[in-house]
C-alpha cells in the first residue's frame, strides 16, 4: 500500500473519488458536501491531496482546502474505499495530510467540521480541540460548499452558528496543544445525539 503526496498522474481516479465520498455518504445516512471530478482535479495537479493506492487500484484519499489568505485551511473529504476499510488505512491517511497542511502552510489553523466519531477522535489525537464555528473561517466559499448537504438547512436557520457537524481546530500557536488528551467518546456521542434531537426536531412540522 503507498500513501502518497498526489500529483497530475492521479487525475484518473478523481471520478472514483467522487463516488466513494457520495455513496459512503448514503450509506452512512449523513450529510455530506458533494464535491465534482473538477473540483477534486484541481486539489491532485496542486499536490494538496494524499492519496492510498494498493498497486494501481485506488484505497483512500483526502485533500486540502485553503481559505483565508492562507490562515486557515481545512483537511476534507476523507474517504477509504469500501474494500480497504477497518484496516486502519484512514487513521494513517489523516495524519499524511495533516502532516503535508503543516509542511505547506505552517501558520495556518487546521479546522475541520464532521459528524463521524471515528474523524473526531483521530482529530482529537492530532492536537485538535473542538470550537464552534465562529472560531472557523468565516470565507463565504467555505460555507457555500456546505450547500449540498442534506442538513444544510439547519446551518442556514442558526446563521451558521452550528450545525449537526462539530467544528475542530488546529491551531499551531496554542500552547496547550502538545499536553497530554484524553478522548471522551461517551460525550461526543452525547453532543451527537442532542443536536440530532434539537435540530430534526424542529425540522418537522
Amino acid at each position: 500500500m503507498k500513501i502518497i503526496v498526489a500529483d497530475a498522474s492521479h487525475v484518473k481516479y478523481a471520478q472514483v473519488i467522487c463516488d466513494t465520498i457520495a455513496e459512503s455518504a448514503k450509506i452512512r445516512g449523513t450529510g455530506i458536501a458533494k464535491r465534482t471530478p473538477e473540483y477534486i482535479i484541481q486539489r491532485l495537479k496542486n499536490g494538496n491531496a494524499i492519496i492510498a493506492l494498493d498497486g494501481d487500484t485506488f484505497a483512500g484519499f483526502c485533500y486540502i482546502e485553503v481559505w483565508g489568505h492562507q490562515k486557515y485551511v481545512a483537511n476534507s473529504g476523507l474517504i477509504v474505499h469500501p474494500d480497504y476499510r477497518n484496516q486502519g488505512l484512514a487513521k494513517q491517511i489523516k495524519k499524511a495530510i495533516f502532516d503535508l497542511s503543516r509542511k505547506k502552510f505552517p501558520d495556518a489553523k487546521i479546522f475541520g467540521i464532521t459528524t463521524g466519531l471515528a474523524v473526531m477522535k483521530m482529530n482529537y489525537d492530532l492536537g485538535y480541540r473542538p470550537v464552534t464555528f465562529s472560531e472557523l473561517t468565516d470565507d463565504p466559499e467555505f460555507w457555500k460548499g456546505c450547500q449540498t448537504c442534506k442538513n444544510f438547512d439547519v446551518l442556514t436557520r442558526t446563521d451558521r452558528k452550528m450545525c449537526l457537524c462539530t467544528g475542530m481546530l488546529y491551531d499551531p500557536k496554542d500552547p496547550t496543544r502538545n499536553k497530554e488528551r484524553k478522548m471522551n467518546r461517551k460525550t461526543y456521542e452525547r453532543l451527537t445525539k442532542i443536536k440530532e434531537n434539537l435540530f430534526l426536531k424542529k425540522k418537522k412540522p
